[in-house]
This record gives C-alpha cells, sequence and structure tokens, in this order.
C-alpha cells in the first residue's frame, strides 16, 4: 500500500499537522497510534513527535526537504532544541513570514518561495535545503505558493486554477512532471489534505477514489 485515507484529531486536514520528507515525519503528540501506522507503511518514515511554536500546527509552520528543516522564528529554542539532538539539520528563518510551510514549496531540487521574501532568506533557503534553484514568484494568482500544492522528487499535483504556463514553469525550476487536481472531495488546497515522499502518500479521509488516482499519477507512487 503507497496511499491510505486517514483523519488527525478527527480532522481530514492532515497538512496542516504533519510535515513529511524522505526520512522523517514530524506530528504532534498524539495517542493515535493508527496514524503513526499509515505514516511508517506508506511513507517509510521515522515519526518523532513534537510541537512547533507551542502548536500542533506543524505542516503550516515547518517547510524543508531531506537536506534540512526551516521553522519560523516563533519556534521555541527548546523545540528546535529537540530535532537538532535528533540530528536533524534545523534552522531557524527570520523572516517576517511565520507559516513556513505556505509561503515555501520545495523537494530535492529545488523551491518555490514567497515572492515578497528578501534576498537574505533566499541565502538561507539555498543553504539548508542544499539546493541552488530557489525562486521567488508567486503561482498563479496564489502568492502562498507551499499551500497550492505537494510534491516529491518525481511529480507533484496542484491547486486546480494554475495556468498551463505556470504549471510548466513551476515544473522545470522543481525539475518534476506536475499535474492539477483536488483532495478532500473538492479542496484545491493541495497540502492540506495530502502529505507525500517519493515512496507514498496519505490523504485527508474525504479524498474521493478519482482524486486519489489523480494523486498516484501525478506523484509517481505505486507504480
Amino acid at each position: 500500500m503507497t496511499l491510505e485515507r486517514m483523519r488527525i484529531f478527527g480532522n481530514p486536514n492532515i497538512g496542516v499537522y504533519i510535515y513529511v520528507n524522505n526520512k522523517i515525519a514530524l506530528i504532534p503528540p498524539l495517542s493515535d497510534s493508527d496514524v503513526k501506522n499509515k505514516l511508517i507503511s506508506n511513507l517509510g518514515v521515522e515519526v518523532i513527535e513534537c510541537r512547533i511554536a507551542d502548536t500542533n500546527l506543524i505542516g503550516i509552520l515547518v517547510a524543508g526537504n531531506d537536506n534540512g528543516l526551516l521553522l519560523p522564528r516563533i519556534a521555541r529554542d527548546e523545540e528546535v532544541e529537540v530535532l537538532q539532538r535528533l540530528g536533524i539539520n534545523v534552522k531557524v528563518l527570520y523572516t517576517n513570514f511565520t507559516a513556513l510551510g505556505n509561503v515555501i514549496l520545495s523537494n530535492n531540487k529545488g523551491a518555490v518561495i514567497h515572492p515578497e521574501m528578501n534576498e537574505r532568506d533566499v541565502e538561507v533557503v539555498k543553504k539548508v535545503l542544499g539546493v541552488s534553484n530557489v525562486v521567488r514568484r508567486d503561482i498563479g494568482r496564489f502568492t502562498t505558493v507551499g499551500s497550492i500544492a505537494v510534491v516529491n522528487d518525481v511529480g507533484g499535483l496542484i491547486h486546480p486554477d494554475v495556468s498551463d504556463d505556470d504549471v510548466r514553469e513551476v515544473s522545470k525550476i522543481l525539475n518534476i512532471r506536475l499535474d492539477i487536481g483536488t483532495v478532500n472531495f473538492g479542496v484545491a488546497f493541495i497540502k492540506a489534505g495530502l502529505v507525500a515522499n517519493n515512496y507514498g502518500a496519505v490523504v485527508g479521509e474525504r479524498t474521493t477514489g478519482p482524486e486519489i488516482m489523480r494523486i498516484i499519477k501525478a506523484l509517481n507512487i505505486g507504480v
């Protein structure tokens, strides 16, 4: 199995609470073993329970890839230290933006970031993520570029209102194939209902069969 439906805290918006790459999944502290088991079995990751900025909103606040994680300036020192002690490359990004997961779209090949981030932010993103191709731009009318798509190193799913030209440009930056789609029965803000890596994905429980088939194709998982 490479993709399953799931909810967390009774909520299908699983991407709000979970950050994943190809090595780890960061999740809020919870007693629901079903969540952990589905992340482990579908994504092949180590599950780490933590909080960021003393909240459960990890997926919104954290951005990164296999090389490193970017945390917002509101992250607590002890939260950063916990991750660093686990051997994770963690850097606090001192920018005006705190919802880094919503303003950075990245994989192991490149990143698209909010057009209003400054040059210093760009250099930090390049260094921590270990990628040289970091582009400041919107995607269509959306400046919260991380909220409208989920990508891995081969493919991705993006908001259906994005133009074909934007899809092509973002595909070039991240060196992947992008397709449009939705999650959770028609939600166009993909990140809210999908977490994925190179090995698999987990989607919100309201995601339909046709949406799942499109996700599997877009991310090139299980094929």
